[in-house]
C-alpha cells in the first residue's frame, strides 16, 4: 500500500475533501516530528544532556501519542491541537530556558506556525485563540527577557548566529510554503468558481452578475433559437433503469454541447429531453442564424450516427429568430434563460415539426441567406401566432 493510499483517522464515507485535510494534518505532524528530532540532536550536540535537548523529544512524544490517539478514535483534531499547542508553547518555554531572544536565536519565530496550522485546519474565530496566545508568549518574552538571560545557557557568538539564521530562515520558508498553500488553494476555488459560472452563464453575464449583482436582464433584437427534442426517448425510458437514462441522456448532450461550442453559440438549457440554444446573445457571434443551422444540421448528424449504431431514436428540430429578453432569475440554483415571443415560435417549430427534420421559420429562413438548402413546407397552424409559413432545412447548399 503507497502513502496516498494510506488513510489517516478515516471513518466510512469521509468525503474527499475530509481526506485531504486528514491526511495534511498526518504529513504536518510527521514533518513537526522530524524538525523535532533534528532541534534534539542539534541541542544536545550543542549544550549535552539536560532539558534543552530533551523538550524537542517531549514534543515529538506528545504529537506522536497524538497521531495514534487521533488515528484509533477518528479524531484528527486532537492531532491538529497537539500540532498547535506543542509548536507555540514549546518554542517559548525552549526560549526561555536558553535565555531568552537573544540567546535563543529567537527560536520562538518558530511559534507563529501554530496560527497559520489552525488557520488550515479551523475557521479564523477558532484561529484567532491561538493567535492570542502566540502573541501572550511574545509578551511575557518582551516582559521577561532580562530575568530570562540570568540563568541562560554558555553560547558562542557563532552559535547565536547560526540559531538566529536557522530558526528565522526555515520558519519563514515554512510560513512561505503554508501561504503558498492558502494562496494556490483560493486561486483553484476562484478558477472553480468562474468555471462554473461560465457552464452556467454566457461569458458577458457572468462579467456583470459578478461586478454588479442584482438583476440581470438585456433585450436582444436579433437572437436565433433553436430548440430540439429526442424523439422516442421516453418510450424508451419506461424500459429503462435509472442509471441507463441518465448515461444515455449525458452522452447524447455532450455531444450537443460540443457541437455548441464549436459553433460558439450558446447553450440555455436542457428540459428533460428537450435541448435549448441560443445565438446572437454576444457581440462576437453576428453570424449566428449561419452558425444555427450548421448545428442544427451537425446534431441531426450526430443523432443519425447514433441510430445507426442501433440508439432507437430520432431528433426533430425547430429553429426561429426574433427579438428576446435575457436575464437572471433565483438567488439559489439560479438560471440563466430566455423570454419572449420569439422563444414560444421557436418552440412551436420544434413541436409542430416532423421527425427527423428540422423546421424553420419564415425569418430565420431569409436571415441566413445563401448556402443552405431548404424545402418549404408551407403554412402551419402555430398556437399563439396562427398560420406561419415555415420550411425544412435540408443541408448545406
Amino acid at each position: 500500500m503507497g502513502l496516498r493510499d494510506f488513510s489517516f483517522a478515516g471513518a466510512a464515507g469521509d468525503p474527499a475533501e475530509l481526506k485531504a485535510e486528514k491526511f495534511a494534518i498526518f504529513l504536518v505532524a510527521i514533518c513537526c516530528c522530524i524538525a523535532g528530532c533534528i532541534w534534539a540532536a542539534m541541542y544536545y550536540a550543542l549544550f549535552g544532556p539536560g532539558l534543552t535537548p530533551l523538550l524537542p523529544l517531549v514534543f515529538v512524544l506528545a504529537v506522536g501519542v497524538s497521531l495514534v490517539v487521533a488515528h484509533v478514535t477518528g479524531n484528527h483534531r486532537i492531532a491538529a491541537y497537539s500540532q498547535i499547542v506543542g509548536i507555540i508553547a514549546l518554542t517559548a518555554v525552549v526560549q526561555w530556558h536558553v535565555g531568552g531572544i537573544f540567546d535563543s536565536g529567537f527560536v520562538m519565530a518558530w511559534a507563529f506556525c501554530g496560527p497559520i496550522v489552525a488557520l488550515m485546519y479551523f475557521s479564523v474565530r477558532e484561529s484567532a485563540f491561538w493567535l492570542v496566545l502566540y502573541l501572550v508568549c511574545i509578551a511575557i518574552t518582551g516582559a521577561f527577557d532580562d530575568q530570562f538571560a540570568v540563568d541562560r545557557l554558555v553560547i558562542a557568538d557563532e552559535t547565536r548566529t547560526l540559531f538566529f539564521l536557522m530558526n528565522v530562515g526555515f520558519s519563514s520558508v515554512v510560513v512561505f510554503v503554508f501561504a503558498s498553500f492558502f494562496v494556490q488553494g483560493m486561486r483553484r476555488e476562484r478558477e472553480e468558481s468562474n468555471r462554473l459560472l461560465l457552464n452556467i452563464l454566457p461569458e458577458k453575464t457572468a462579467r456583470q452578475l459578478k461586478s454588479k449583482g442584482g438583476t440581470i436582464a438585456e433585450r436582444h433584437d436579433h437572437v436565433s433559437i433553436l430548440f430540439a427534442d429526442i424523439v422516442n426517448f421516453t418510450a424508451y425510458a419506461r424500459e429503462r433503469q435509472p442509471e441507463e437514462i441518465v448515461q444515455t441522456l449525458n452522452r447524447i448532450f455532450t455531444m450537443f454541447d460540443r457541437l455548441v461550442d464549436e459553433e460558439g453559440l450558446e447553450k440555455i438549457k436542457t428540459i428533460g429531453d428537450a435541448y435549448m440554444v441560443a445565438g446572437g446573445l454576444s457581440e462576437r457571434c453576428e453570424d449566428h442564424p449561419r452558425r444555427m443551422a450548421s448545428l442544427a444540421l451537425d446534431m441531426m448528424a450526430s443523432m443519425e450516427g447514433l441510430q445507426r449504431d442501433g440508439a432507437p431514436f430520432m431528433l426533430r428540430i425547430g429553429l426561429h429568430i426574433g427579438p428576446a429578453i435575457a436575464g437572471v432569475i433565483g438567488k439559489t440554483k439560479f438560471a440563466y434563460d430566455l423570454w419572449g415571443d420569439a422563444v414560444n415560435a421557436a418552440s412551436r417549430m420544434e413541436s409542430t415539426g416532423v421527425d427527423g427534420r428540422i423546421q424553420v421559420s419564415e425569418a430565420f429562413r431569409q436571415s441566413v441567406g445563401d448556402g443552405f438548402a431548404f424545402e418549404e413546407r408551407g403554412g402551419v397552424e402555430i398556437k399563439g401566432r396562427g398560420r406561419m409559413h415555415t420550411y425544412f432545412l435540408t443541408g448545406r447548399a
